[in-house]
């Protein structure tokens, strides 16, 4: 069954073909660091690594670049206010640079802690100033551009189809405009270059043809993916709020500089809801990964919590949900431990897990053929060869886990495999008299809802 992909732009699910069968090249936004990411945020992050497992899964190389941006996001989409790097550096009282450090770090450290698979390529927006002003000039030199006071700004009635990312309704926004526009002709008309403020010095400013200044945010990402994936690639991701603004913006740079829409595939990760509402680090009412790992939880049991749901539609988060995670990622690891190495994948199995994830990277079910795996009567190194090629998607580092990690050797396995078929059969004196054997050999054997689960005796959980 080919992989297929819901895309963004024509609102369908597609088949994925590769626009160049050697490499496929991925795009995804990053963060912006003048403060900690949250876990809204690394829902979208989970997503994207998840596509790129499937692509791997389904036996393609990927060449993934995710940016930084540590320069240019202003605190309004609409381009009006402080840049979010002037203003953290405000609020801790250190420079942008240290703030951009810092807070970058701290972003390397949660996707590590997520299992995340890293890049190919990380990206700065300070590190690639040059290419964005060549950029720029290109795009003036086909025309898309005017001058105002305070920056470089994009013409998008110049394109007839602006916006069609997010279905835009330009006349009508331009007709109920409420806020002063400034010099913008257009409401939908962004910055290209802004300059520095009169008589000010930024901490972050750079000479450019236009006048001293700094790039507008949706710059960075159409001329970063052009320099590492070329002008039009297979797929650019990111979280539902890019849709109407950002790749809107970006749809609109590239294809007045370079004729494409940018990406074949256009792909968006939902909201994360708590019971109080959408998340949001501009008004510091936000949950941060290590908030969770502080009350005691594991980073992966978030990770497992986003995998239950479908990354187009939106998840909502509370602690409860999360201890449910938690619980069922504990239940799979005390399994997964006790099965010997050795088997051969289960290949019916693994064919229908590789179906939900082709459909759309449907986690919710293919986490239900997992399940279906670890209570199946299936000998226990088979399971444990067929989970480790669920994980090779799933990203839950079951091979590296050693919390319960006791060796269990073969002819206890061999008993207990035997005793789940009896069960299985319903031969309840057969599986009393294996759970016995079992016990004289000095293994305890529990029976839950995900099988048995053996331990030597004496331990507990």
């Amino acid at each position: 069954m080919p992989l297929r992909l819901y895309d963004t732009w024509s609102r369908s699910t597609r088949e994925f073909t590769p626009i160049r069968p050697e490499q496929v090249g991925m795009y995804c936004c990053g963060p912006t660091v003048y403060d900690h990411a949250h876990i809204g945020n690394l829902r979208t992050y989970v997503f994207e690594d998840v596509l790129r497992r499937a692509l791997a899964l389904n036996g393609y190389t990927v060449r993934h670049v995710v940016n930084i941006t540590d320069v240019g996001h202003l605190v309004s989409d609409a381009d009006e206010g402080e840049d979010k790097m002037e203003k953290g550096s405000r609020r801790t009282g250190e420079s942008a640079w240290t703030i951009a450090q810092r807070y970058t770090e701290a972003f390397m450290s949660d996707w590590r802690a997520l299992n995340l698979l890293e890049p190919t390529i990380w990206c700065r927006a300070t590190d690639h100033i040059a290419g964005q002003i060549d950029f720029i000039a290109e795009i003036e030199r086909n025309g898309y551009t005017y001058l105002t006071d305070d920056g470089v700004y994009f013409d998008t009635s110049r394109q007839d189809d602006y916006g069609y990312l997010a279905r835009l309704d330009v006349a009508g926004l331009q007709a109920g405009k409420r806020v002063a526009q400034g010099e913008k002709r257009n409401v939908t008309d962004f910055a290209l270059w802004k300059f520095s403020p009169p008589g000010t010095t930024r901490q972050m400013e750079w000479d450019s043809p236009w006048g001293r200044g700094f790039p507008g945010w949706h710059i960075e990402c159409s001329a970063m993916s052009a320099e590492y994936l070329g002008p039009w690639f297979d797929f650019h991701c990111g979280g539902e709020d890019h849709i109407p603004v950002h790749h809107s913006n970006e749809i609109a740079q590239t294809q007045a500089c370079h004729g494409t829409r940018l990406a074949n595939f256009w792909m968006h990760g939902h909201f994360l809801v708590l019971d109080a509402g959408k998340m949001s680090k501009s008004s510091g009412d936000f949950v941060r990964l290590q908030t969770l790992i502080d009350r005691g939880n594991d980073p992966l049991a978030y990770r497992y919590l986003c995998l239950s749901a479908h990354y187009r539609s939106s998840l909502r988060f509370n602690m409860e949900a999360l201890d449910a995670a938690q619980a069922a990622l504990d239940r799979l690891r005390r399994s997964y431990v006790q099965w010997p190495r050795g088997g051969t994948p289960d290949a019916q199995s693994v064919a229908r897990f590789k179906e939900e994830v082709d459909q759309d990277l449907n986690l919710p079910r293919a986490l239900a053929v997992l399940w279906d795996v670890v209570r199946s009567d299936l000998p226990a190194a088979t399971r444990r060869a067929t989970v480790d090629r669920f994980d090779a998607v799933l990203g839950l580092g079951l091979a590296d886990w050693n919390g319960d990690a006791f060796a269990i050797p073969a002819e206890i396995a061999a008993l207990a495999d035997e005793r789940e078929r009896a069960r299985a059969a319903k031969q309840w004196n057969e599986a009393d008299r294996l759970r016995d054997a079992l016990a004289a050999a000095g293994w305890n054997v529990e029976d839950s809802v995900n099988g048995q689960v053996l331990r030597p005796l004496g331990k507990t959980k």
